[in-house]
């Protein structure tokens, strides 16, 4: 009779991947929801053609490269549905399904996109170090910043403005070197919160 005993090579189990139970994800969600929220309402200052500047895009960055795409993409879409449900957490207080047909209108839908993206860069760098994470999650927001948020924001302002490309393209630039700088904030401070919480984004 053959024994069943396993050999100590059977027996060296895979590890696996410790998951975040969902209440740590809806935890975390709606947290960097909250930051986000707060992020547009300070410091609101008036902007061109009336998109006003704020931190907002350093708590889209943030999400992104704290929580990963997935979890940084809900983030964001959750802060955008309770101020499109009316509590005043759009830029300067504002809130309710208006927004969207304003001039900021194509910034909103730019930002879930631009978190998953940043957030990918940031899942499959973050076991690299924190020097490759920086650099890389920096990098990344600022190409976002021009190619996603600058575009779709050009094209909301084109729109609800009814001014040319050209024109809105013009109104959308000066936006871009606080938001890069906004990005590279964020890939530092993701970046320290990555060294205290090593488990934080999952790969």
């Amino acid at each position: 009779m053959t024994s069943s005993t396993p050999t100590p090579a059977s027996t060296q189990a895979v590890p696996l991947k410790r998951r975040s139970s969902p209440a740590t994800d809806l935890a975390l969600v709606t947290t960097f929801a909250a930051v986000i929220g707060v992020c547009a309402v300070l410091p609101a200052i008036n902007g061109v053609a009336s998109v006003p500047f704020t931190l907002q895009m350093f708590g889209v960055f943030l999400a992104g490269a704290v929580l990963g795409a997935k979890r940084g993409f809900l983030a964001v879409a959750l802060y955008l549905a309770v101020a499109t449900a009316g509590v005043p957490i759009f830029t300067q207080g504002q809130a309710g399904p208006g927004v969207w047909g304003g001039a900021s209108g194509g910034y909103l839908v730019a930002f879930p996109i631009a978190a998953f993206l940043v957030g990918l860069v940031a899942t499959y760098t973050v076991r690299r170090g924190p020097a490759v994470f920086t650099v890389a999650v920096g990098v990344a927001a600022a190409i976002v910043t021009v190619a996603v948020v600058g575009t779709l924001g050009t094209l909301g302002m084109a729109r609800a403005l009814d001014v040319s490309w050209g024109v809105a393209w013009g109104y959308a630039t000066p936006f871009f070197p606080a938001d890069i700088a906004k990005g590279v904030i964020a890939a530092i401070v993701a970046a320290a919160v990555h060294r205290a919480f090593p488990r934080l984004t999952r790969g």
